[in-house]
């Protein structure tokens, strides 16, 4: 059985794998790139060149030049997490483009419900326990990837982690060297 890189098999729900409760989450709240490479266990190169190239775009804040920060949202660093894994299995980084483009499309609960398989070369993705059956015994998946599983570690891990607020300056409190640039600015002006 031969399906397309990243397709669906019936379109059903997951059920019983995913039936706890995840905490609603705000979209002005995000992460700065040195906190989703601590979660997702990337390097900041890793992640800067993921940013430049597209395939994961910090939705919360995109940089703006020299010195700006990016914030990643949870779902963000949900994704990066997901294409760190896909990466170490051995998919190549044009399936696995391919899959953070279908993963763009679905709403934050459906991420939630996905279980992503790969047999190394195309990534599938179930979305019923019955569909991971089939693909498992019809020679497909080798492995898999539970998305909610990856969202309960990335929630766990941000828990004691610092966000910070989309709304602030890009310039962040605190941050000394952001300080002395913005100082210099008003200066020179």
């Amino acid at each position: 059985m031969t399906l397309p890189v990243f397709t669906s098999l019936t379109g059903g729900t997951q059920g019983v794998l995913f039936d706890d409760e995840r905490q609603v989450l705000d979209d002005t709240v995000g992460y700065r790139g040195a906190t989703a490479c601590k979660v997702t266990g990337i390097t900041y190169r890793q992640l800067d060149y993921w940013a430049r190239t597209d395939l994961v775009e910090p939705t919360v804040r995109t940089a703006k030049g020299s010195g700006s920060q990016r914030l990643y949202s949870f779902r963000d660093i949900v994704v990066l997490k997901i294409v760190k894994r896909l990466l170490d299995t051995g998919v190549s980084l044009q399936q696995i483009r391919s899959a953070v483009v279908a993963l763009r499309v679905r709403g934050i609960e459906d991420l939630a419900q996905l279980t992503l398989m790969s047999d190394g070369a195309s990534v599938y993705e179930c979305t019923s326990q019955q569909e991971v059956i089939d693909l498992v015994q019809g020679g497909q998946g080798v492995f898999g990837i539970a998305v909610g599983r990856v969202w309960r570690e990335v929630e766990g891990s941000l828990a004691s982690l610092p966000e910070a607020n989309a709304d602030m300056e890009s310039e962040f409190p605190g941050d000394e060297l952001s300080a002395r640039r913005a100082r210099r600015q008003q200066n020179v002006s």
